[in-house]
């Protein structure tokens, strides 16, 4: 039996939102610090340190990359914030997957109607030509990717017949 492996790496796309909420925090974090010039004292720190945590915190919400491994029949899915913190995030066994297509493939017509979670691993944004792709897991989860084209000739490869790169 032969083994396949791909590693595929992708940055999402920052949401302006936690950004500009980034910012605001920390302003307001300045905001508190100064206040202890004036004389607020204690809470006026702790409450600066904590604007001033959330902030870093949604920074790194804010910097989202996603990391796809098929490695034997199995997708697993890493989420890494801002370069340092990875976590797994799902793994999928290729063997559950119903139909692995284009998110504008007609193939995928006769799943539109179908009331599922969606999890969004992909880069977030629909860019021109759209190249995120959409699997249905065991008819109760909508995966949305965005997979190097190696990846996803390497999982046609092994899986024809729930593969479709139309």
């Amino acid at each position: 039996m032969s083994e396949a492996y791909v590693e595929c790496l992708v940055k999402s796309k920052g949401n302006v939102l936690f950004t500009i909420l980034r910012w605001v925090l920390y302003v307001l974090a300045g905001v508190a610090f100064l206040s202890l010039a004036i004389g607020t004292g204690f809470f006026g720190v702790l409450f600066g340190f904590g604007l001033a945590a959330g902030g870093y915190y949604l920074g790194m919400l804010g910097e989202v990359e996603y990391e796809y491994l098929y490695m034997d029949k199995e997708i697993t899915v890493d989420r890494i914030l801002a370069q340092n913190s990875r976590k797994k995030v799902a793994t999928y066994s290729m063997e559950k997957v119903e139909i692995f297509a284009p998110i504008k493939s007609y193939r995928l017509d006769n799943y539109k109607n179908r009331q599922v979670k969606v999890k969004d691993f992909s880069i977030g944004t629909e860019e021109k030509p759209d190249l995120r792709y959409v699997f249905f897991y065991e008819g109760g989860e909508k995966v949305i990717m965005s997979p190097s084209s190696e990846m996803v000739k390497v999982m046609k490869n092994a899986n024809p017949r729930k593969v479709f790169s139309d």
